[in-house]
C-alpha cells in the first residue's frame, strides 16, 4: 500500500522540525479582518492550473498598463500575483540568441515566443510553477539587483522552509541553485518601475524538454527539479514520488506564497482574475 508524501515528508530527519512557521494572511476579497500596514497584493491563483503562455503574458501586460494608469493620479493601491502553470512552452528574452536553440526556430516542437523579459531561452510546462509578481518598485526599493536578489530569495526560503533544502546563487548568474542543478530560473521586465515576467520553479517537471535547448544560455549546468533532489538525496521511492505530484506540488506551493509574503512584506487578497481582468489583446 503505498503512503501519502505529507506524512513521509514530515517525519524525514532532514526536515527542519523548528523552522518558524510563516503563515500569509490572505484576506477575503470584499472583507479585511484587521487593518494592515503591510502593502496589499491581489492574489490570482490558477496554480492547479495550465494556463497557456501567451494568455497569461496578455493578462500581465493588462495589468501593468493600468498600473500606469493610477501612477499618474498616486492611486496605485495594490500589487499582483499570478501564479500558475503553463503548457509546454519555450520563451526568449529580449535579446536572447536563437543559437541556444538546438531546432529550427521555424519548426520548434512546442510554441515559442519571444519576450520583452531579460535572460535567454527558458522552457515552461506541467510541474512548474510560475510566479509573476506585478509590483510598484517605488513602495520597495528602485533596484533591480535588489529585485532580482529578492526573488531568488523567494526561492531559497521556500525551499529551506519545507524541505531543508539548501540552495543558493552563482556569483554572476540569475537563478536558484542546488549544486550544479538549476531550479528555478528569474527572468523580469521592469517599466516605470513596474515589474512583470518573474520566476519559474520546478517542482515535478518533466525535464526531457530542456534537452532542445541551451537552458538560459549556460550549457556546463543542470536543470533540476525539487522531486528529482528527493528522490536522489533523501531515497524516496519513485512510485510513491510519481502518485503524489499534486501533494508535491501543493506543499510547494504554500511554502513559495509564505516566503514571497516575508520577503517583501505583502498581505495577499484573493481575487479571480477571469472574473476581474479583460485581457487586453497582444500587440
Amino acid at each position: 500500500m503505498l503512503l501519502p508524501l505529507i506524512p513521509i515528508l514530515n517525519s524525514l530527519p532532514w526536515r527542519l522540525q523548528n523552522r518558524p512557521q510563516f503563515h500569509p494572511r490572505v484576506v477575503n476579497s470584499t472583507v479585511s479582518s484587521s487593518p494592515s500596514s503591510k502593502r496589499r497584493c491581489d492574489l490570482y491563483d490558477l496554480h492547479k492550473e495550465l494556463v497557456p503562455y501567451a494568455e497569461a503574458w496578455a493578462w500581465q501586460n493588462a495589468i501593468v498598463e493600468e498600473k500606469k494608469k493610477l501612477n499618474k493620479s498616486d492611486e496605485d493601491f495594490a500589487d499582483s500575483l499570478i501564479i500558475l502553470q503553463h503548457h509546454p512552452v519555450y520563451t526568449l528574452g529580449a535579446g536572447s540568441s536563437e543559437e541556444f536553440l538546438n531546432f529550427d526556430a521555424k519548426s520548434s516542437p512546442f510554441d515559442l515566443y519571444r519576450t520583452e523579459r531579460g535572460g535567454e531561452v527558458t522552457y515552461h510546462g506541467p510541474g512548474q510553477l510560475v510566479l509573476y509578481p506585478i509590483l510598484n518598485l517605488r513602495y520597495y526599493k528602485m533596484d533591480l539587483h535588489w529585485y532580482l536578489r529578492a526573488l531568488e530569495e523567494v526561492i531559497i526560503r521556500a525551499l529551506s522552509f519545507e524541505f531543508g533544502i539548501e540552495a543558493s546563487r552563482i556569483n554572476g548568474l540569475t537563478g536558484v541553485w542546488v549544486g550544479e542543478q538549476k531550479l528555478a530560473a528569474v527572468g523580469i521586465k521592469v517599466s516605470q518601475w513596474i515589474t512583470y515576467h518573474g520566476l519559474a520553479l520546478n517542482v515535478t517537471t518533466d525535464t526531457s524538454p530542456f534537452r532542445d535547448i541551451v537552458p538560459c544560455g549556460i550549457r556546463d549546468r543542470q536543470v533540476g527539479t525539487v522531486k528529482g533532489l528527493l528522490k536522489e538525496n533523501f531515497g524516496l521511492p519513485e512510485d510513491i514520488l510519481a502518485i503524489n505530484d499534486n501533494q508535491l506540488l501543493e506543499i510547494t506551493y504554500k511554502s513559495l506564497i509564505d516566503a514571497f509574503c516575508e520577503v517583501f512584506q505583502v498581505e495577499l487578497q484573493m481575487k479571480n482574475l477571469k472574473n476581474s481582468l479583460v485581457a487586453a489583446p497582444m500587440s
